[in-house]
C-alpha cells in the first residue's frame, strides 16, 4: 500500500464502557482462559531492524489490537440481538462461519435472540419480501457439511438508512456481516448511519474473499479449499495434454484483481508450465509474446499446460466496451474463451497440428464444502468475531497478521486490495517452478 500506515489508522472504534462480566470464564474455567487486554497487540511491521527505530518509542508504532475474549461486555446477552448476514459471490466456509457465529453466541455467551437475514441486504429491505430466519444451534449443526450459505446471497448495494429502520424495527444491537470488499463498503455505510443516529449498535465483519485479496489477513477463509480443488482439475489438464500430440491444457480459475489462487494452484500441482494473473501484463504477438513462447514449448516438449486467472490480460480488450454487476463492479471479458480462440487460430494459420482443451471450474469450486484447514480456520474467525462484538467494538473486522487473530478497522481493509507482489517470494517461487518468462512482452 503506496499511503503509510499510521498508529492512528489502526485504532478501533468502540461503543462504550463494557460494564458486564464475560460469561466465558465461567464456561472455561478461571485457570484455562487468557483474557485479552487492550495493550495486547501485533505490531503491523515486526522485523528487527524496524523496532523502535522509524517510529520511535515502541509504543507509538503501528499494532493491531489482538483478537480474543475481553473480561468484560459492552451487551448483556439476556437482552440482545443479533443479526447475521451473507453477501456477494459464494465461497468455501459460508456456512462454516454461520455456525460457528451462533455457536459461539449461543454456548459461550448465552445469547438467546438470532436472526440471519436472506439474500444479503436485500434482506434488509422491506419491500423484497424476505423474511429473517431464526437461527440456533439445531438449525445450523449441520450446515458446515454443505456448500454454499444457507441464508442465500445476493450482490447490490442497499439503502443504509433501511438496514439501520430494520435493525432498530427488530431490536437488534449487533451485526455480523460476512463478505468481501463492496460488503466491507456497505457496511461502513451501515455504521456511519449508525453513529449519524446516535445508536449503540454494533457492525463486525468476518472478510470473505475467495480471491484472497483483502489487505491483513494472512489467507481468506475458502481459498485453501480453492487452489486445493484447483489441483485434481489441472492435473486433468494435465493428462489431456501430455495424451494428444501438441496437447494444450488450458485453465482459468478465478482471480479477478489478485493471482494468488492460480499461483498456489499452480505450485501445489506442479504440473503447471504458465501462469497468467492480472499484476503481470501479457502480450501475445512478437517474438517475445505468449504465443511465440507456447509455440516453442510445444515443439520442444509436445504440451503444455496453462493456468490464467480470471481478470488476467484485460488489457487485450481495449476498446470493448464494458459493463457493471448490481455491486457497481467492472464485469470482466472471458479471458479463458479469448485465449483459446487466439490460441487456436494462431497454430491453425501456421498449419501447425494443435489439441487445446479448456477448463473453467469457477463455479464448482466456489460451491463445495470446506476444507478441513479451511474449517478451523473458519471457527476461530467466527469466535473472534463474536469476543470483539460482546465487547463493543464496532466498524472492524477480523484479520490475521503474523499469524495471530487482529482486528482491522475496515477503512484501512478497503483502503486497496492485496496483490501479488511481482518482486516477492510467491511470483519468483511461480517462475522457477514453471521455467516461464517473468512476463511476455
Amino acid at each position: 500500500m503506496s499511503q503509510p500506515i499510521t498508529a492512528a489508522d489502526l485504532a478501533i472504534a468502540d461503543l462504550g464502557v463494557c460494564r458486564h462480566p464475560s460469561p466465558v470464564e465461567g464456561i472455561l474455567g478461571a485457570r484455562a482462559l487468557h483474557y485479552v487486554g487492550e495493550a495486547d497487540k501485533v505490531l503491523l511491521d515486526d522485523r528487527l531492524s524496524n523496532l523502535g527505530t522509524q517510529h520511535g518509542l515502541i509504543a507509538a508504532m503501528p499494532a493491531f489490537e489482538l483478537a480474543g475474549p475481553r473480561d468484560r461486555m459492552f451487551y448483556d446477552p439476556a437482552t440482545l440481538g443479533v443479526g447475521i448476514v451473507t453477501c456477494g459471490g459464494l465461497c468455501p466456509g459460508l456456512n462454516n462461519v454461520i455456525r460457528g457465529l451462533v455457536m459461539e453466541l449461543t454456548h459461550s455467551y448465552g445469547v438467546k435472540r438470532i436472526l440471519g437475514f436472506r439474500y444479503g441486504y436485500e434482506g434488509f429491505i422491506t419491500r423484497f419480501g424476505h423474511e429473517p430466519m431464526v437461527l440456533d444451534p439445531e438449525t445450523v449443526s449441520r450446515i458446515h457439511h454443505q456448500g454454499g450459505t444457507i441464508l442465500g446471497s445476493s450482490r447490490g448495494r442497499q439503502d443504509a438508512g433501511e438496514i439501520v429502520d430494520t435493525l432498530v424495527r427488530l431490536q437488534l444491537n449487533l451485526l455480523f456481516v460476512i463478505g468481501g470488499d463492496g460488503t466491507i463498503r456497505g457496511a461502513m455505510a451501515v455504521q456511519q448511519e449508525i453513529a449519524r443516529r446516535g445508536l449503540k449498535i454494533g457492525v463486525i465483519g468476518v472478510p470473505k474473499t475467495i480471491d484472497n485479496d483483502i489487505h491483513f489477513i494472512d489467507r481468506s477463509f475458502g481459498f485453501e479449499t480453492s487452489f486445493t480443488e484447483a489441483v485434481p482439475v489441472i492435473r486433468s489438464a494435465n493428462s489431456e495434454a501430455t495424451g494428444a500430440r501438441n496437447g494444450v491444457g488450458l485453465v482459468k480459475l478465478m482471480g479477478r484483481h489478485s493471482g494468488f489462487i492460480a499461483c498456489h494452484a499452480a505450485l501445489a500441482s506442479t504440473e503447471v508450465n504458465l501462469v497468467l494473473i492480472p499484476e503481470v501484463p501479457v502480450a501475445l504477438e512478437g517474438e517475445k509474446g505468449l504465443l511465440a513462447y507456447l509455440e516453442r514449448r510445444l515443439a520442444q516438449k509436445g504440451h503444455a499446460v496453462i493456468v490464467v486467472a480470471e481478470g488476467a490480460g484485460q488489457d487485450l480488450f481495449a476498446g470493448t466496451p464494458g459493463s457493471t454487476d448490481a455491486s457497481g463492479n467492472a464485469k470482466f471479458q472471458d479471458i479463458g474463451v479469448f485465449l483459446r480462440d487466439r490460441i487456436n487460430a494462431h497454430f491453425k494459420a501456421r498449419n501447425i497440428e494443435l489439441n487445446l482443451k479448456y477448463l473453467d471450474p469457477s463455479y464448482h469450486i466456489r460451491s463445495v464444502p470446506a476444507a478441513p484447514s479451511d474449517s478451523v480456520y473458519c471457527w476461530n474467525m467466527a469466535r473472534n468475531a463474536v469476543h470483539a462484538g460482546m465487547a463493543g467494538n464496532t466498524g472492524m473486522l477480523i484479520g490475521r497478521w503474523h499469524g495471530r487473530f487482529v482486528h482491522v478497522p475496515m477503512a484501512l481493509a478497503t483502503r486497496a486490495r492485496k496483490e501479488v507482489d511481482v518482486n516477492g517470494d510467491l511470483w519468483m517461487s511461480v517462475i522457477e517452478s514453471t521455467g516461464q518468462p517473468v512476463q511476455f512482452r
